[in-house]
């Protein structure tokens, strides 16, 4: 699928070949301990760990009132460009057709092909056809980013073949759908995921329960939620370490981390980056703006 950049030679820092490994955690905000904050070492360790010892806070509010939502929270995070401010309103749901005309004229994921690099959307789509994915009437802000780079994406083929991760981690949503093939353990998925970046420059993960999760107001399935991610992320992290990938993990907002209410929260979000070039990804990063021209100077 990538034949035409299967011999772009690999950056290198230091000395190590640079890939970076971006997870996107939807509704995850940087809060400090409380009872309604299911966020604790008990529920996911490793979570806990990497947000209050390498993450520093991004600004999700960008200057402009109201809360934090997710279309431009991500069209930002995706494109660079502060999306709030551009459309002069925090927007919710999916992006509308200013915000797809903006993702469309410039995102990591673009300008990451520009530059002869190998980049890929690591969830799989239980789709066949790239026509499918384009007929959906209603598209996220991370598929209309992926729709730009088709090249980038993972159809059932590629899912079905461990090439891809389900956005539920282990595809047990799947089964209600008449999928019955083999449930993945959160493990298995992570050494997939890790096997996409090594065979990328850039590659990115959208796990998006977790702002599910916050506006359920269900503690329990918060928890479950967390616990299913930490299991997952664990591994990830230690793969990656192993293997010299820079690890990059960010959200679009806060939600999860206060349980006592539907909505999102004014709450920073954490911005975490392990692995070579991890200090300099992290040194002067202070909103969501900054992420995608952090990721092009990792890779430049």
């Amino acid at each position: 699928m990538h034949n035409s950049l299967e011999h772009t030679p690999p950056m290198h820092y230091n000395g190590i070949t640079v890939r970076v490994l971006f997870l996107f955690i939807d509704g995850f905000g940087l809060r400090e301990p409380a009872e309604d904050n299911p966020i604790t070492p008990d529920n996911c360790p490793v979570l806990f760990r990497l947000v209050h010892e390498n993450a520093v806070p991004l600004d999700a509010c960008l200057g402009v009132p109201g809360l934090p939502q997710s279309a431009t929270g991500q069209t930002t995070l995706f494109t660079g460009v502060n999306a709030p401010h551009r459309m002069g309103r925090h927007m919710e749901g999916f992006p509308g057709p200013s915000l797809r005309t903006l993702i469309e004229a410039g995102n990591v994921l673009i300008e990451l092909t520009r530059r002869n690099k190998r980049v890929r959307f690591a969830n799989g789509y239980t789709s066949e056809s790239l026509d499918e994915i384009k007929a959906r009437r209603f598209k996220s802000v991370t598929t209309v980013t992926a729709l730009t780079t088709p090249a980038s994406i993972c159809l059932r083929a590629e899912l079905l073949a461990n090439q891809a991760v389900f956005h539920d981690i282990t595809r047990a949503s799947l089964v209600e759908r008449g999928y019955t093939g083999p449930i993945i353990e959160p493990a298995q998925a992570a050494e997939h995921l890790v096997q996409i970046a090594l065979a990328h420059d850039f590659s990115v993960f959208e796990f998006f329960l977790t702002d599910v999760a916050g506006h359920s107001r269900n503690q329990q399935q918060a928890v479950d939620t967390l616990r299913l991610l930490d299991s997952f992320i664990g591994p990830v992290c230690a793969m990656a370490a192993e293997q010299d990938i820079l690890l990059v993990l960010t959200s679009d907002h806060g939600n999860i981390e206060c349980m006592n209410s539907h909505s999102h929260t004014f709450n920073p979000v954490p911005l975490v980056a392990i692995g070579p070039g991890a200090a300099e990804f992290l040194n002067g990063s202070t909103s969501l703006v900054d992420v995608t021209p952090k990721i092009l100077q990792a890779l430049a």
